[in-house]
């Protein structure tokens, strides 16, 4: 894929008069039949003629909730989504950036806040894609965020994991900062702690000022900050990072930093520091592909489930901002675009993740073959390819979140997307644009001719 220069014109005082002037109907696609599933602690059944043969995936933060607030608009929607006994009508998945907390606790969250029973299997957070990186799951992490995050680290299938603040306990004379928690002596098993292999950043830790200090002392001493290298090491340890929101939308007026206002804080002091360019070993979240990847794999299997007479053709991306949820929707359709519907699961294959790093590399995941060989870092295993395939991934976009008209009319010449993924127009333009999500599952149904 060619990548433009950083935007020149403002895509928030385009957005609106281009995109709605411009949206393409998607054909009827409906289908004669009835399904029925049993399982994940909940039905899914509509006792109708019509069957979906198009799924739906919702981001969270500025679709369905404002922070700790249900926007009353979703409550609408999924009463739309759900039949009388509230199992769900499509299959339906929800793709988040957040990554404070595991994924079965985030279903419960939905559950109770939806009024609908949402299992596990349906929720996709930023981290779920690293349970595929086995690679990295023996080696001695140094993991960044906030929450749980050493149980949602073993969850993920890491098992030597070392927190920032234990990081911080070992090597007291890191932080200086803050001048009251300063210590006056160094820990005396400095010089025994094992090196740091690598580090995940899971996401926005709770002290910016201690995290960014104590994993550049990693990166620039090999994870062992005990002692000064003579020079400092490059290539530096693996990072794998998840969520490059740079903002998000909460309860306040204006959007909020996410972590992607802390990974941009640790590009520059890196590259500040050493001249050199930091680099990521894996990437995930939106607008990853591999995010979408996996969260396609998992409403196919929905669908699989519900025992549909034919294979999804369409997915919706239901979100609120365009350099994450729309750029990732409409970079994966690029991918699905290139690749044969029906893929053989008996062709033993590697889907190649293409984080660009500053390469000239295509910015879509492209299939290759891999015989005989364990998956490299950033290749997705067999074990995630799969026969039935969607067709296309179509972006809609609301208006309740960090996209807003009124706001950002005003954001000109702002390029908000991560260093690795450079603005184009066309990969930031959704195919739909509606005010709230209960409009955008309106629309999606009338397209369909699904009822």
């Amino acid at each position: 894929m060619a990548m433009s220069s950083p935007i020149s014109r403002g895509i928030y005082r385009q957005l609106s008069s281009i995109l709605r002037s411009g949206l393409n109907a998607v054909p009827n696609r409906s289908n004669e039949g009835r399904y029925r599933l049993e399982g994940h602690a909940r039905q899914f059944c509509t006792g109708r003629d019509v069957q979906p043969n198009f799924g739906i995936l919702f981001d969270i933060d500025g679709v369905l909730m404002r922070g700790r607030r249900v926007l009353p608009e979703a409550i609408d929607a999924f009463k739309k989504l759900t039949d009388t006994t509230g199992s769900f009508r499509v299959p339906v998945v929800f793709v988040t950036n957040a990554g404070n907390s595991l994924r079965q606790d985030k279903a419960k969250q939905l559950s109770a806040n939806l009024r609908v029973q949402v299992s596990a299997e349906q929720v996709v957070m930023s981290h779920s894609p690293l349970k595929i990186f086995e690679q990295f799951h023996d080696k001695h992490i140094l993991v960044c965020g906030q929450g749980p995050i050493k149980d949602i680290a073993k969850f993920l299938g890491f098992k030597n994991i070392t927190t920032v603040d234990e990081f911080r306990e070992c090597f007291p004379l890191l932080d200086m900062v803050d001048h009251k928690r300063r210590k006056s002596a160094p820990c005396a098993f400095e010089a025994f702690f094992p090196k740091i292999e690598a580090i995940v950043l899971l996401g926005e830790p709770v002290r910016w000022e201690t995290s960014l200090q104590l994993i550049l002392d990693c990166l620039l001493t090999t994870g062992q900050p005990s002692t000064s290298p003579s020079i400092v090491p490059y290539p530096h340890l693996p990072v794998l990072a998840c969520n490059m929101d740079l903002l998000w939308m909460a309860e306040a007026p204006m959007p909020r930093l996410g972590h992607g206002s802390f990974l941009l804080c640790l590009e520059a002091l890196y590259q500040k520091i050493t001249g050199q360019k930091m680099k990521y070993t894996v990437l995930t979240g939106k607008p990853s592909e591999i995010t979408y990847h996996h969260a396609e794999h998992l409403t196919a299997q929905l669908a699989n489930s519900m025992e549909l007479d034919s294979p999804l053709r369409t997915l919706y991306v239901i979100g609120d901002n365009p350099m994450t949820d729309i750029y990732g929707a409409n970079l994966y359709n690029r991918y699905l675009a290139s690749k044969p519907i029906n893929v053989l699961k008996s062709t033993t294959m590697t889907t190649k993740l293409s984080a660009t790093q500053g390469k000239k590399s295509s910015a879509y995941l492209s299939t290759i073959s891999h015989i005989g060989h364990p998956h490299h870092p950033g290749e997705v295993p067999v074990d995630h390819i799969f026969e039935k395939c969607a067709e296309s991934m179509e972006s809609v976009l609301v208006c309740t979140g960090v996209y807003c008209e009124k706001r950002s009319q005003h954001m000109t010449d702002v390029d908000h997307g991560h260093r690795d993924y450079p603005f184009t127009e066309d990969l930031a333009r959704p195919s739909i644009i509606v005010e709230n999500v209960y409009e955008a599952v309106a629309e999606i149904f009338a397209r369909e001719g699904f009822k």
